[in-house]
């Protein structure tokens, strides 16, 4: 038996605060040498923090991180373990992303990514070179300082691995993995059991599977040992990376951490037997002769064990059944450390949410609910760090500190209900009772003198003062009625959260929570600069129909039955007044259903679809249902006004990312926000479309006519079913 024991781990670093991230470093080496391990590996670019984003193009933050590696190096954190570090470099005029592999206050080998993430969320070319020299390691002159800080001049650098006296092992960076020919398909048949892999990978509802199914994939068919580390944690962004450190045998899942925590410093422990890699590649023919064959990669030879012996006292880490969130848990737990995170970051005390009754804001107040049980719960399992940050944003004086949510809840978290005449009993009721079963400091005021206000303003100025469209007014009246309500409450929100802690003799200031979901940003059925204007938003990128099942499920494992009655209700933007004949309806106003709205954004965003072939997928899905005509209506209908409303993601509150077809303009979703909004060409081509396919179906239907009208002995019956039947079912 060759035992090894190896310590992976989830860090909640932080972009630019080097002193946060080598304290964690070190933390985390600290448990790993504690629990006996031979290996540690840490999350990618863990020194600066994976979201420096355009930092990397400083040579400072290059620096830093060389001065903190040569902190660690000239303590005893690498004696007798094999760590890992993830870094910028920068060789010759080039900035790499790295694994540095330390042993023994040494550098062993510096490694650079190959493969750059460049799509969706990630920029990794904006900021570093791939390396692209696969067949020799070259010398790398350390940093002058840094040299003769540590004794060391050179290090071997590239693509390789590290041969030990009883083992080899190797790294494979993040995207490495995802790409169509991996780095450890090659360097298993070269002899590597150990992959390790530094990731810096966010948080996607129902993405863990993709992410795991890899890492069993890598090794199912060849054997290995698959070591995977992630940050965890709100690093500064809209992101949040969601851990899930892992380890992996011969395609079991053998260790796996926290998806979601509060926790800093998670480190992930296995023990393992590297003769049964051996065993399962020598009984693979098809391994033994590709391995006979193989591509020579380049390696670093390095004179120390890393396995122990045959030991009876040592117990083998077993195959355990994979930890899965279900999407309604990845909202509540995702969202609220982020939020948590956000909050504890930023120097606020506390949250401020307009509190509609609705399903998005009871969503948003119902992510803060859990946050504040989370965050009792990790008091009372010991996590000092979250204490400290607890007792600090919620003012404890005299030794108390939060073992209550719902009292931690009303030191930290406003609720504010902004009624007026178009608001319902219903919702400033539903509201109430929500902010009560939260614990939230409920504040219910009305806008109606501040409308009046500006209307008579208005009316001053212009002699004339709009009207509702239920009361006569136009189009373009009833709207901007619409929109000076939502930005009256834009405006009272702000105000609120910088001085109602001054008014409860409380410090600092509040966040303002937004509360529009994915689908309204992605029609643009929001008022630009209102409520949605907000400091962070934690579901802007979930789906209408995700968050209702969430309050489904959190009316009962949150313990807010409130919830379900505010699911069942219909969504309404309640700013038009509420006669017996009229009462406003979101999907009315939109001209589209919430759930075809999701299913306009996956075609548009993650199938690229343009208007056209937009159309196409659509007169298969649909086609059961419309006609090719009624389909071409519903997609000039999305078109239009995603492309009137576009400009609005250009100032859309950051928001949590969550969500596979996110319109958000900053980093995720590049586009124009200035179209011609009518499409002339692509339009023009739709109906071409519909027309070919009216023809068609008529040819068919006469066919099927005249075919039914000479069979034997049911041709009446033939034709009569034919021509009451819709001609384009079958589409």
């Amino acid at each position: 038996m060759r035992l090894l024991k190896v310590a992976t781990s989830n860090l909640n670093q932080w972009a630019m605060d080097f002193d946060c991230n080598a304290k964690q470093i070190k933390e985390s080496i600290a448990k790993a040498k504690e629990a006996g391990a031979a290996i540690r590996l840490g999350p990618e670019l863990e020194i600066p923090g994976y979201g420096c984003e355009d930092h990397f193009l400083e040579l400072d933050t290059v620096n830093h991180s060389w001065e903190c590696l040569k902190d660690l190096l000239l303590g005893d954190w690498t004696d007798g373990i094999v760590c890992s570090f993830g870094m910028p470099v920068i060789k010759g005029s080039e900035r790499y992303n790295c694994q540095v592999f330390c042993l023994n206050r040494k550098i062993i080998m510096i490694r650079p990514k190959m493969s750059l993430a460049n799509d969706g969320n990630y920029r990794e070319l904006r900021w570093f070179t791939a390396w692209k020299q696969r067949d020799q390691l070259v010398d790398f002159q350390l940093p002058p300082e840094f040299s003769k800080a540590i004794g060391q001049n050179s290090v071997p650098f590239g693509y390789g691995f590290i041969k030990f006296q009883d083992t080899a092992i190797a790294a494979e960076v993040c995207e490495e993995l995802f790409t169509p020919t991996p780095p450890h398909s090659e360097l298993a048949l070269n002899g590597v059991e150990v992959f390790m892999n530094a990731s810096g990978s966010h948080h996607q509802l129902r993405k863990l599977d993709v992410r795991l199914r890899a890492f069993i994939g890598a090794t199912q068919t060849r054997g290995g040992v698959y070591i995977y580390s992630n940050h965890q944690g709100c690093d500064g962004s809209r992101l949040y990376y969601d851990g899930c450190a892992s380890v992996v045998v011969n395609g079991d899942v053998v260790a796996q951490g926290s998806q979601f925590s509060l926790k800093d410093v998670e480190v992930v422990v296995a023990q393992i037997d590297l003769d049964v890699v051996a065993s399962l590649r020598g009984s693979l023919s098809s391994f033994q002769e590709q391995a006979s064959c193989k591509t020579k990669v380049p390696s670093v030879e390095v004179p120390f064990s890393l396995c122990l012996p045959f030991n009876l006292k040592t117990h083998l880490s077993l195959p355990l059944k994979i930890k899965y969130h279900t999407p309604e848990e990845e909202i509540a737990f995702g969202p609220g450390c982020w939020l948590w995170d956000y909050l504890r970051r930023s120097g606020a005390s506390g949250f401020l949410l307009p509190l509609s009754g609705g399903a998005d804001s009871s969503s948003v107040a119902a992510i803060v609910g859990c946050m504040c049980q989370l965050v009792v719960k990790e008091i009372a399992n010991g996590d000092e760090q979250v204490k400290a940050d607890a007792i600090r944003i919620g003012n404890y004086k005299d030794g108390l500190y939060p073992t209550d949510s719902r009292e931690f809840a009303k030191r930290i978290f406003y609720t504010v209900f902004m009624g007026s005449e178009n608001s319902s009993e219903m919702t400033r009721s539903r509201a109430k009772v929500l902010a009560d079963e939260i614990g939230s400091w409920h504040l219910d005021v009305s806008i109606d003198v501040v409308v009046s206000a500006f209307l008579s303003l208005f009316q001053t100025l212009t002699g004339k003062r709009p009207r509702y469209k239920v009361d006569g007014g136009s189009n373009v009246e009833n709207l901007s009625l619409q929109n000076i309500q939502a930005r009256i409450r834009m405006v009272l929100a702000f105000m609120l959260a910088s001085l109602l802690p001054w008014v409860h003799s409380k410090p600092g200031f509040y966040l303002v929570l937004g509360s529009s979901n994915v689908d309204e940003g992605l029609r643009g059925y929001l008022t630009k600069y209102d409520c949605s204007s907000a400091d962070i938003n934690p579901i802007g990128s979930i789906s209408k129909q995700d968050l209702r099942a969430f309050l489904q499920w959190a009316a009962i494992h949150l313990g807010y039955s409130s919830l379900a009655d505010i699911e069942a209700a219909p969504p309404t933007a309640e700013l038009e007044p509420i006669r017996s004949n009229y009462s406003q309806l979101d999907e009315v106003d939109m001209g589209m259903t919430y759930e075809e709205l999701s299913v306009y954004g996956r075609l548009r965003k993650i199938f690229r679809c343009g208007p056209v072939s937009m159309f196409q997928n659509l007169c298969y899905r649909w086609g059961a249902r419309l006609t090719p005509s009624q389909v071409a209506e519903k997609v000039k209908h999305f078109f239009k006004y995603y492309s009137i409303n576009r400009h609005k993601m250009t100032v859309l509150t950051p928001s949590y990312h969550a969500e596979s077809y996110s319109p958000e303009d900053n980093r995720f979703d590049l586009r124009q926000f200035l179209y011609n909004a009518r499409w002339p060409y692509q339009f023009r081509k739709i109906d071409e479309l519909v027309s070919e396919l009216d023809v068609k179906d008529v040819k068919d239907s006469g066919d099927h006519e005249a075919m039914a009208a000479t069979s034997d002995g049911v041709g009446g019956m033939g034709v009569a079913a034919a021509g009451s039947g819709n001609p384009n079912v079958g589409l």
